[in-house]
Parts: C-alpha cells; sequence; structure tokens
C-alpha cells in the first residue's frame, strides 16, 4: 500500500498530469469543431442547402459552450476518479491494519474486526458522496445551461434591420408583433393529432385543461377505420397510449395546469373558446390549441408504436387549408423538410400520391424520420421522398401534380431574431437580399409541375414582404397562365379570431394602412388576392405566417 502511494505521488506523474492544465480550454477540446463553425460563417453561403443548415444552427450550442461543457465533464469525471479512488486506498488501508493487528494481539479478533467494518463503511460511503456531488453538480449546469437558453437575448443586428422594415410595412401592428417576438415565453403551441393512431386519452387531456379544436370536425373515413387495426395496436387503451401517469387528469384538474402562466400579461379574445366558425369545411385535421402560452409535452419515439400528436404553431395549418386537398389526388410539398405540413396534409385526406420532395441530406433524414413516426407503413406507397432540386423539379414532371405546395426557404422571423451572434445575424441579413430570387424560382417550378387546372399554395414564415407580396406579383407578371385566387373570406374571415391578419400591401396605394381596426371584407380589394398575412399579437401569438393560392388557367 505504501509503495502504491508513493507511485501515485511521483513528481513526475504530477508534473505530466499538470501539462494539460497549462494549455488552454480551447486547444485541448473541440478545436476541430470551432475550426468548422468559424469556416461557415465566413464562407459564402449561396444554396438552399447552406441557408438551410443556417437556420438549423441556431437551436445549436457554438463551439466555445461545447469547450465549457466537455471540460467541465472531465474535471467531475476526474474528481469522481479521485474519490473512488480514495476509497479503494482507504479499504485497503484499514484491512491490511486488520491483519497487523490481529497478528499482534489475537485475542482482539472480534474487537478489530468491528472496527474494520467500520472503517469499509465509511471509505464507500465518502466515495458514493464523491460519485452523488458529481451527478447533482452535472444535473444544476444542466438547468442552468437550459435556463441560460431559454433567456437567450435577441440579436440586436437582426432586430435594428426587422425595426427599420418592418415599422414601415406593418405600421401599427409592428409594435405589438415586435413584442410577441421578443418574448418566447408568450408564443402558444398547437396540438395536432395524429389520425393514425388511437388519440382517446390526448383528447380527454386536452379538454379537461382547457384546449379547444381550432377546425369543425368531421368523421374519420372507412379507410381509416379499416386499416387502423393494421396502423394502431388494439389492445392499447386511451391510458396507456398517454404520454402521462394514469392519476394525471386527476391530479390537475381543469384551469390548473402545470407551468400555466399568468394570464394578466396576455390580452386574450373573448371568444377564443367558442366553436369554431361552420364557415369552414368540416375537416378530418384535428388541432387543439390553448388560450394560454401553454407548451403541450413532446412526445418520445416508441419503436413499433405511432407517435398520436405533433406540436406546431398553428398559423403553419393554414396553407394546407388553403390546398384543399381530397382523397385520390397527387400533391407535390416541394420544400417539405421537417414534415410538419406533410403530416397534416395526410391528416386531411388520403392522396393518391404525396410526393415529399427535400434535396438537403440532413433535413431529408430529418423529414424521412417524421414520416415514418406519424404514417403507417401501409402508406408507404402513397407517400414517397425524392431529393430533386425544387428549382428545376417542374422541368422534369410538368403537369404531374394536382395540388403543389411551396413551403419556401424564408428568413425566419423567429429564429433569426435569436441569431447565435452578431456575425451569424449579419450572415443572414446578407442572405436575405438574395432569397426573393430563389422563392420565385420555386414558385415559376411549381406552376409548371401542376396540371393545368391545378392549384399551388405559396407560403412563408416571415413578414418580411419582399419574401411575400413581391414574390407573387413578380411571377404573376412572368406567369401569364396563373391566376391569383383570393383567400380572405375562405380562411381570414373564418379563423380571425384566433389569428390576427393584415390585409394591406406596402408597396400599393391603398388608402388603408395596416392596423389593429376590425376585419373590413372587400372582394375587390387587389392586394389580397396576392395573398394574406399572420401576424403574431399578444394573446394570438402565431405567425408569421403568409400564403397565397395561385390557380393555373386551363
Amino acid at each position: 500500500m505504501y509503495a502504491c502511494a508513493k507511485f501515485v505521488s511521483t513528481p513526475s506523474l504530477v508534473r505530466a498530469g499538470s501539462r494539460a492544465l497549462y494549455r488552454p480550454l480551447s486547444a485541448a477540446l473541440g478545436t476541430d469543431a470551432r475550426k468548422a463553425e468559424t469556416a461557415s460563417l465566413l464562407a459564402p453561403q449561396s444554396s438552399v442547402a447552406s441557408q438551410q443548415q443556417m437556420a438549423v444552427r441556431a437551436f445549436q450550442t457554438s463551439a466555445v459552450s461545447r469547450d465549457i461543457d466537455t471540460a467541465a465533464k472531465f474535471i467531475g469525471a476526474g474528481a469522481a476518479t479521485v474519490g473512488v479512488a480514495g476509497s479503494g486506498a482507504g479499504i485497503g488501508t484499514v484491512f491490511g491494519s486488520l491483519i497487523i493487528g490481529y497478528a499482534r494481539n489475537p485475542s482482539l479478533k472480534q474487537q478489530l474486526f468491528s472496527y474494520a467494518i467500520l472503517g469499509f463503511a465509511l471509505s464507500e460511503a465518502m466515495g458514493l458522496f464523491c460519485l452523488m456531488l458529481r451527478e447533482r453538480r452535472g444535473a444544476n449546469k444542466n438547468q442552468v445551461t437550459k435556463r441560460c437558453r431559454k433567456e437567450r437575448p435577441s440579436c440586436q443586428p437582426v432586430l435594428d434591420n426587422f425595426d427599420q422594415q418592418y415599422s414601415q410595412e406593418l405600421g401599427d401592428l409592428w409594435p405589438s408583433a415586435r413584442a410577441v417576438l421578443l418574448d418566447p415565453h408568450s408564443w402558444q403551441y398547437g396540438v395536432m393529432l395524429n389520425r393514425f393512431s388511437a388519440v382517446t386519452g390526448i383528447t380527454q387531456i386536452l379538454q379537461s385543461q382547457g384546449f379547444s379544436t381550432l377546425l369543425p370536425q368531421n368523421s374519420v373515413s372507412p379507410l381509416l377505420c379499416n386499416d387502423f387495426s393494421t396502423i394502431s395496436n388494439s389492445k392499447h387503451q386511451a391510458g396507456k397510449d398517454s404520454p402521462f401517469p394514469p392519476d394525471y387528469i386527476s391530479k390537475f384538474p381543469p384551469n390548473d395546469f402545470p407551468l400555466q402562466p399568468d394570464s394578466s400579461s396576455h390580452v386574450l379574445p373573448q371568444d377564443l373558446k367558442s366553436e369554431p366558425s361552420l364557415s369552414l369545411p368540416r375537416s378530418t385535421l384535428q388541432c387543439y390549441i390553448h388560450p394560454y402560452p401553454l407548451r403541450f409535452p413532446s412526445q418520445a419515439h416508441r419503436p413499433g408504436q405511432l407517435k398520436q400528436y405533433y406540436l406546431l404553431n398553428a398559423a403553419s395549418l393554414l396553407p394546407v387549408l388553403a390546398l384543399k386537398v381530397t382523397d385520390g389526388e397527387k400533391v407535390l410539398d416541394l420544400c417539405s423538410a421537417p414534415g410538419g405540413k406533410a403530416l397534416a396534409i395526410m391528416q386531411c385526406a388520403t392522396p393518391a400520391l404525396l410526393c415529399c420532395n427535400e434535396p438537403d441530406p440532413h433535413r431529408r433524414d430529418w423529414l424521412s424520420k417524421t414520416l415514418e413516426s406519424f404514417l403507417p407503413p401501409s402508406l408507404t406507397s402513397r407517400v414517397t421522398v425524392s431529393a430533386q432540386d425544387g428549382c428545376s423539379f417542374g422541368q422534369s414532371e410538368t403537369g404531374e401534380y394536382d395540388k403543389v405546395l411551396v413551403d419556401a426557404p424564408c428568413s425566419n422571423d423567429r429564429s433569426w431574431l435569436y441569431s447565435s451572434s452578431s456575425q451569424q445575424g449579419e450572415q443572414r441579413l446578407k442572405e436575405r437580399a438574395r432569397l426573393p430570387a430563389l422563392q420565385a424560382q420555386l414558385l415559376r417550378s411549381a406552376l409548371t409541375a401542376v396540371r393545368p387546372g391545378g392549384v399551388v399554395v405559396y407560403s412563408t414564415c416571415t413578414l418580411s414582404s419582399s419574401e411575400n407580396y413581391a414574390v407573387v406579383d413578380s411571377v404573376l407578371n412572368d406567369c401569364p397562365e396563373a391566376e391569383p385566387e383570393d383567400l380572405w373570406e375562405e380562411i381570414a374571415v373564418p379563423l380571425s379570431k384566433y389569428f390576427t391578419f393584415s390585409h394591406a400591401h406596402p408597396d400599393l396605394d391603398t388608402p388603408q394602412k395596416p392596423s389593429l381596426r376590425p376585419l373590413i371584407c372587400s372582394s375587390s380589394s387587389n392586394p389580397r388576392r396576392l395573398g394574406i398575412l399572420v401576424v403574431p399579437q399578444p394573446g394570438r401569438t402565431w405567425g408569421p405566417m403568409f400564403l397565397s393560392r395561385i390557380r393555373r388557367r386551363k
């Protein structure tokens, strides 16, 4: 034991171990990751895939953060190792002392054995204490990291650009929209149920906690009823399919949902819990919303079972509603990843073919996993994933589809506003000027891919007029066979109690500017034919979402 102690404390080993401490963390850990991130910020990114990758990186940690996290893990592991080693050394010392004492005085065998047991227990307790301390520090570090990410400040260059542009384009709507975008805790989330899975238990929980349906409900189609036995195991009862404990409903009575924020800080519409407007056609698409900014817990993937619901911004369902997909049609989702709108299409109808196109490999894998988690194997022949360039898709499959959805890559306001650094924000603002040209190419390709008489829906999740109205106006001028359709009466009016719509075009001479006044319907308003825009507002934090429907003349 003495020899082991001398070996551990050898000066040469101490000096060798301390050399690692002389090196900076950036040089010791994650150097390759930092170089990769620096290169990605400095290199020009003109392709669609690069633009999409930039949007995804906003949710990842930086190289510096990964260095600190890795160093903290190593330090904790080292401290725990030292503690366990000390515990082992203590046990060895106690056992050695027991042997020596017994050899000197055999008559004290029982007393020495009792002392030895006590020494073993104390040594083991110290080792366990070190391990528990490490686990607790790791848990505290994770909590602090999550809290810091939730309270991450906005990117000032992006915010300044938004203030300059949107104050002119949105007028009175921008100050309140700005407040919503700067307060992620106020964002509302919708819960879209999966009709291919048993959702009775989820529906009961949602209704008991104050959720209400966004759309009028239709009965389940015969195809779904016939295939339900192969889609979801009939042995699973409502309570078993629920992601919550069996006593979850009784544990939290209505209007007492855990983590429910104070409603006094949010202006809520009085009729939010009223029944959906009957002006909308009934649909098998089920989406539940809550008057408070309450996020339903996400559902983990369970092998062999389909997920029961999908969390999303409820405004992202509007392009799917405008598409009006019916059974037996051929549908193209030109920019499909991550797959939320493709899932919504399958909730509305059972098309003969749904082609989900995504050229970026990373996002395409994400799309495939999403479809696999929500759609049964029996629909594999109906839902396909392609990897073509969206700008040239129409040339290879001209007039092949009845309906085409173009959820174009855009300057995602919610994501860009929280860019990880000022450099990333400035890089994104430079790329923003190139987005309208790309979006126009995608829309022209979609008009080529749709058959004469078919419909194309163009949508973005930005408030920028240059990526919304201007793109649609430019394509309409270049494509005489394209005819816009007014969505105001069909979408905006029936859903005006849930969403705030802006119906004025900033570049056209219209006497009415965007404002918070009640909706005024006029079928002769040209700006509304170009599209409608959902603007997030307090109590109605859905959006941003722009959508426009264009029909190709026969």
